[in-house]
């Protein structure tokens, strides 16, 4: 005797299962993936900040200027050298609408570049200036 299909004419019945293993390797490479990108792109340059006993603060809202060993500038990510940072920094303040700043500064730069900057900060009209540090740890 043939057994029947679903159309009546001898087909094998069809089976309504999904295959899960394909969908969470796939799954499982997504997370992968993401947990390695996640932390290149929080972005940001990369400095060596000063540790201090004060409660470091972190970054939230508001402008960004970081100054690199080597005394460059960066306003958020964008490299700036000192001449074009104070020629465009009241502008870029004034169009952005912000009066926070955060300053991180390598713990390597020339104090004289930091001051430089902090000085054009404060001429450009920013009163909220916080200077991002890392904590110190105990026992040092």
């Amino acid at each position: 005797m043939v057994r029947e299909g679903l159309h009546g004419r001898g087909e094998l019945p069809l089976e309504a299962d999904i295959n899960v293993t394909s969908l969470v390797d796939v799954a499982f490479v997504l997370l992968i993936i993401f947990m390695i990108t996640a932390p290149i792109m929080q972005g940001g340059v990369d400095v060596q900040l000063p540790r201090t006993d004060a409660q470091p603060i972190e970054p939230k809202q508001g402008l960004t200027v970081t100054i690199d060993r080597n005394g460059v500038i960066f306003i958020d990510e964008d490299p700036l050298t000192y001449e074009e940072f104070r020629g465009s920094f009241k502008a870029i303040v004034d169009s952005r609408g912000v009066n926070g700043i955060y300053l991180r500064g390598d713990k390597r730069a020339l104090w004289e570049h930091v001051a430089r900057v902090m000085a054009v900060i404060r001429s450009a009209g920013v009163e909220n200036l916080g200077v991002v540090t890392e904590a110190e740890e105990l026992g040092r």
